[in-house]
């Protein structure tokens, strides 16, 4: 050995034998006098890429690490001459040289990969294997033996698959197999392949997934053909037998006019084999006879109210069921734009008196049958206190309500008022006709109702031959489960979308997707007598511990840019564009509270402090820090938001308990919870403001700023001061917190392209569903 070398091995030895912090087992060996480097598994590919050096007995023995010889070809020289000049790991700027009579042999890095492969797959160890070969197909894609050693790698690991009852892996390494190597042993993949594909194909059918397994099965002829697997063949024609065995039910259902029968049994007669003659144009002719449609949902409604602002499900099942006495059709430059669902409306220039014509030669029944008196006790009714239907809005806008013949209703107003239609939306039942009360009055009936499934049936004679005859709501799990039904054609309708979803339906040429024109905004409302959440400074300590932005853009948007969709600071909608009309009742000018837990720290200190100097001044004992419990509706956006909510308050040491509602319910029963995150649909603040806020609203406010700002908004007369008055509204509500607002969301629908009638700009998903029609 020369010089070099051996002062190279010297070193080796001192830096081995040198005692330091770190124990000689924790280090890695570069150089050795001796030996040969131990096995490290795993942790070699930790290691810098490097070849290992092992010197003869006669030059002193031992072996280095060096960073990869530069060979033509990476092949070590046959019988070489001379010198060979290596780089060791881990000294740098330092060059060895040895004469090549010293190297007893050279282990190139390549070939180790390889070897530590083989060795694994050999045992079995396909997770430790794997790593390895990923490399060796990254650095070395052209090593001469790489293709069959992928290619066993993929063929073993499949038996062990296989062996463990891991069908859909095992399809999945077969068919890599086949793709990269065919030639790799045909005969015997392909009749693995078979015989998985028979083992998934009876999984999916004892399932009862059909569909999956039709679909599954069509792709597998595709790729290789009934010829090169048995099993294509066989299940091709067990699915055949099964789809005409489906379809002679399908029209047996017909014949007995179970249409709901028949319509199923011939879809599923379809997706089982999609080619069976007559299988489509049966559809078609039940869609024709009977047409329905299928509506996933996020929220059943077991409330039907069109007015509700809190509740989504009943708002929007309340519509199909319900008419309304004045409905919103859409936002206008001057509030929403309301229609007189008996007519028309008349008011003076000066605002003084709303007058309601009746056309009832226009209208059907039910709605044609009303009596102007009827119409004007219900007014009536709304006015006078100690009656189930008052209203304290519309009893101090109205002075007089009388009558000018029998189609004519005139209001006299105390003083002009902006938008006195707003003030008039009453849910419309049979009762207001002489029939019983809670009778529908809108194109649909309730049916079959249930947690997961609620029908609406046509309540009566159709107005058209293809009008719907029956809509279906479907509960989903989550809003991606109705994003896959809707694609598959298992669904006609998706009310409501994340961001991500609108995003991902939107390249589909078989689905439109639409936003609704008015946001909703999001918010907690304190509904208990829990003694810290009555404190406004621990309110304000609750805000400041969420970091809203964060799970707005994080959790609820996925990352994905949603115009319209923001943080907000007050319980108003902030529009959705700049200068957007929507957002009068908003100041822009008060920004949101931000993400401060330092300082929510510190107002709940604060608080404390406060609340136990109260005590001591009367002589009594501190109220009890009780556990927050955190109410949500049943759905998977909700749940996201409050969980994300819980976490962030538990890093405040505060004890959160999360209650779910029961479906349909967004509002908790006295005594189940102390704050609840509520959904609102704020679209006319005018009258809003105090279902919201105001002391029979949801937040049941009896804060006196509220209540003052409240009466100055409902005494305008005129939009400036309806303007002046929500904005200082929502400068108190921004102070005083009767609410904890969190963001403003933009919400999308999507439908399938063969539903037509549905509209544009609609502000309710069923507000044109009397028109709904499927495109045959």
């Amino acid at each position: 050995m020369n010089i070099q070398m051996q002062k190279m091995l010297s070193l080796a030895t001192l830096l081995l034998c040198t005692a330091g912090a770190t124990p000689l087992s924790a280090q890695i060996v570069n150089y050795a006098e001796s030996g040969v480097p131990d096995r490290v598994g795993l942790e070699l590919l930790q290691e810098e890429p490097h070849d290992l050096i092992y010197m003869t007995e006669e030059a002193g023995g031992g072996w280095v690490k060096v960073r990869l010889l530069e060979f033509p070809g990476r092949k070590v020289p046959e019988d070489p001459k001379g010198t060979l000049q290596f780089d060791v790991i881990g000294i740098e700027l330092k060059r060895f040289v040895t004469d090549w009579k010293n190297i007893e042999k050279i282990d190139l890095w390549e070939i180790r990969l390889e070897r530590e492969t083989m060795e694994m797959i050999a045992r079995g160890d396909f997770k430790g294997a794997y790593p390895f070969l990923s490399v060796l197909i990254r650095d070395y894609p052209n090593r001469p033996g790489l293709r069959k050693l992928r290619s066993e790698f993929l063929w073993r690991d499949a038996i062990k698959r296989a062996k463990a009852g891991e069908f859909e892996a095992t399809l999945a390494m077969l068919e890599e197999l086949w793709r990269y190597a065919p030639e790799y042993q045909p005969q015997k993949v392909l009749g693995a392949l078979s015989g998985i594909t028979d083992k998934l194909m009876t999984k999916l059918v004892k399932d009862g997934q059909l569909e999956l397994a039709q679909q599954m099965l069509a792709r597998l002829e595709k790729d290789y053909g009934e010829g090169r697997l048995a099993s294509v063949a066989k299940w091709n024609q067990l699915f055949l037998q099964l789809a005409q065995k489906k379809q002679q039910e399908a029209i047996a259902a017909l014949e007995a006019k179970d249409y709901r029968a028949a319509r199923a049994l011939s879809r599923e007669s379809v997706a089982v084999r999609p080619d069976i003659e007559g299988g489509k144009e049966l559809v078609r002719k039940i869609d024709t006879i009977y047409p329905l449609v299928r509506v996933g949902v996020l929220q059943t409604a077991t409330v039907l109210d069109p007015t509700r602002i809190d509740n989504w499900a009943s708002r929007r099942a309340g519509r199909l069921v319900y008419r309304t006495l004045f409905e919103m059709k859409g936002a206008g430059p001057e509030g929403g734009e309301y229609e007189f669902v008996f007519g028309e409306t008349e008011t003076t220039p000066y605002r003084t008196q709303f007058d309601l014509v009746l056309e009832t030669e226009k209208l059907k029944p039910p709605l044609s049958e009303i009596k102007a008196f009827t119409l004007a006790d219900k007014i009536a009714e709304r006015a006078t206190r100690n009656t189930p239907e008052y209203f304290s809005p519309w009893a101090a806008a109205v002075e007089a309500i009388g009558m000018d013949g029998p189609k004519r209703i005139e209001c006299s107003l105390r003083r002009p008022h902006v938008l006195p239609s707003c003030l008039l939306q009453i849910p419309i039942d049979g009762s207001w006709f002489g029939g019983e009360k809670g009778a529908p009055t809108g194109a649909y009936k309730q049916s079959d109702t249930g947690d997961d499934l609620v029908r609406y049936v046509l309540a009566a004679e159709p107005e058209f031959p293809e009008q719907l005859r029956e809509v279906v709501e479907i509960r989903q799990a989550s809003a991606s489960d109705g994003v896959s039904l809707l694609l598959q054609g298992e669904l006609d309708v998706l009310d409501q979308l994340f961001p991500a979803d609108a995003i991902r339906l939107s390249k589909s040429r078989d689905i439109r997707v639409k936003t609704y024109p008015l946001p909703t905004v999001h918010m907690l409302v304190p509904c208990s007598d829990h003694a810290y959440l009555a404190e406004r400074t621990f309110r304000r300590a609750l805000v400041y511990g969420i970091n809203r932005a964060d799970i707005l853009n994080g959790e609820l948007l996925e990352g994905l840019e949603a115009p319209g969709c923001q943080v907000v600071s007050g319980p108003f909608p902030a529009g959705i564009e700049m200068d957007d009309p929507l957002g009068y009742a908003y100041d822009k000018s008060i920004s949101p509270r931000r993400y401060e837990p330092r300082l929510a720290k510190l107002l709940m200190t604060l608080n404390a402090n406060q609340m136990k100097a109260l005590a001591d001044r009367k002589k009594e004992k501190v109220p009890e820090m009780k556990p927050i419990r955190l109410a949500f509706p049943a759905d998977n956006l909700s749940r996201v938001a409050c969980e994300a909510i819980m976490s962030q308050w538990q890093l405040l040491d505060l004890k959160v308990e999360l209650v779910e509602l029961p479906v349909g319910r967004t509002f908790p029963e006295p005594g189940t919870a102390d704050i609840v995150y509520v959904s609102a649909a704020i679209w006319e603040p005018i009258i809003d403001a105090r279902r919201l806020l105001g002391p029979e609203g949801l937040a049941a406010s009896s804060d006196q700023l509220v209540g003052l700002g409240l009466r100055r908004i409902e005494e305008a007369r005129d939009w400036k001061k309806v303007r002046d008055g929500l904005l200082d509204l929502h400068a108190i509500a921004h102070h005083e917190l009767p609410v904890l607002p969190l963001w403003q969301m933009v919400d999308s629908y999507a439908y399938r392209r063969e539903l037509i009638g549905v509209g544009n700009d609609i502000v309710s998903l069923y507000q044109n569903a009397d028109k709904w029609q499927l495109n045959q």
